[in-house]
């Protein structure tokens, strides 16, 4: 051992070197744990079936009373569109169009002749949770209308009408296999078009169709110009915002669905991690402040010492080394040791979350972050110690 290292280390306390390991290795297996735990949970965000997806309201004015009786039925004007878009929670929004033509569904299913009238409802495509196949419907194609349904109408049927009925319950890849024909009717024309399921949607409470299909028929089949958008679809850049509810009760809109609790949710959620992160956090600084505590007292009892490495020659830089050299090792060992433990914890709730039909989210980013946080206070260690045995030889 280099004579200065010996002659340094000669008063190290082990009990304070094993104070700060245990605050450290405490606050940064805190903080690493919650941001793994935050992204395993959020880690399927974009999936639709997804235990937290990425959020998305469906909104519409309010209806009070009789609503329409009056053949006025509520939209949203371009104004109230624009305000909507200008909110510092939302990140887009999109249209639905309805259709402004008459439609009637047939089908011949399990030997019997089946009918009803439907409403047509489109929005952008970018909105949709599904990419259904053959979506790009063109009127010249001579292709079924690809038509995708709410996963709670089939739901609705199977447990609802099919029972009553004495009808059998069907799966999506059976009704998606039976066609159908849609009869189109409007502004003194009419025509029938063959049509399919294309997919169930988990986000979109509607019959959705293409919009490349809606323009065409709307400008066809309609009697009067298309009535202004009656519900909005928005993509929440802030989800749990609480801007939200206020702005859409000062409004008169409503929220279709639970998405007010799921906002809640996700904010509360949001919340406990930034304040796990916190307690982790403060755990550290304090850590931070034993260490440099611990040196401080190394140099105070060291004080004869320093003067005389000084008057030997030795720089700050030289003196220094033993304690910064043991810093970079005891960090190390602390990163070392809070990174498997968060991965060994990683292991233990990713079978509870494979449960819940969530996959865990790469440890890179933890990884990466862990170390960040390790060489940041390695450094500010350092060059706290430096300034502190500086100050020391000029004393």
């Amino acid at each position: 051992m280099n004579p200065v290292n010996r002659l340094l280390s000669r008063n190290i306390s082990a009990g304070q070197i094993t104070g700060y390991v245990m605050a450290n290795l405490v606050g940064l297996t805190i903080v690493l744990t919650a941001l793994q735990f935050y992204r395993d949970i959020t880690a399927d965000s974009g999936t639709p079936d997804s235990f937290i997806t990425r959020d998305y309201l469906i909104i519409s004015p309010r209806v009070s009373g009789l609503g329409s009786l009056g053949g006025q039925v509520a939209g949203f004007s371009e104004a109230e569109i624009s305000e909507i878009d200008a909110c510092p929670w939302v990140r887009r929004v999109g249209r639905f169009t309805s259709a402004a033509f008459q439609v009637y569904a047939s089908v011949d299913a399990f030997g019997r002749p089946m009918g009803t009238s439907l409403f047509l409802e489109s929005i952008p495509d970018s909105f949709f949770d599904i990419t259904p196949p053959g979506w790009d419907w063109t009127p010249e194609s001579g292709e079924p209308l690809p038509v995708v349904i709410s996963k709670d109408y089939l739901t609705l049927y199977n447990f609802g009408f099919a029972a009553s009925a004495g009808l059998p319950q069907v799966s999506e890849s059976m009704l998606s296999a039976i066609p159908f024909r849609l009869s189109v009717s409007g502004n003194g024309r009419q025509e029938w078009l063959p049509a399919r399921i294309a997919g169930f949607s988990s986000r979109l409470n509607t019959i959705a169709v293409p919009e490349a299909f809606m323009q065409w028929a709307n400008a066809r089949f309609a009697d009067e110009p298309a009535a202004p958008s009656r519900r909005l679809i928005i993509e929440v850049s802030q989800p749990g915002s609480p801007l939200i509810e206020p702005f859409l009760a000062d409004h008169g809109y409503e929220a279709a669905g639970d998405k007010a609790d799921t906002s809640r949710m996700i904010r509360l959620l949001s919340v406990i991690t930034g304040v796990v992160i916190a307690v982790g956090t403060i755990i550290s600084i304090l850590a931070f402040f034993i260490l440099l505590l611990s040196i401080w007292l190394l140099l105070q009892k060291n004080r004869s010492k320093l003067h005389m490495l000084m008057q030997l020659g030795y720089t700050p830089a030289q003196v220094s080394r033993p304690y910064t050299v043991m810093v970079c090792i005891v960090n190390a060992a602390v990163l070392a040791l809070a990174l498997a433990i968060t991965l060994i914890s990683q292991l233990v709730w990713s079978t509870r979350l494979d449960d819940l039909g969530l996959s865990s989210a790469s440890p890179w980013i933890t990884i990466v972050t862990g170390i960040a946080i390790a060489i940041t206070l390695t450094l500010l260690n350092i060059i706290a110690i430096r300034r502190r045995v500086a100050s020391a030889f000029r004393i």
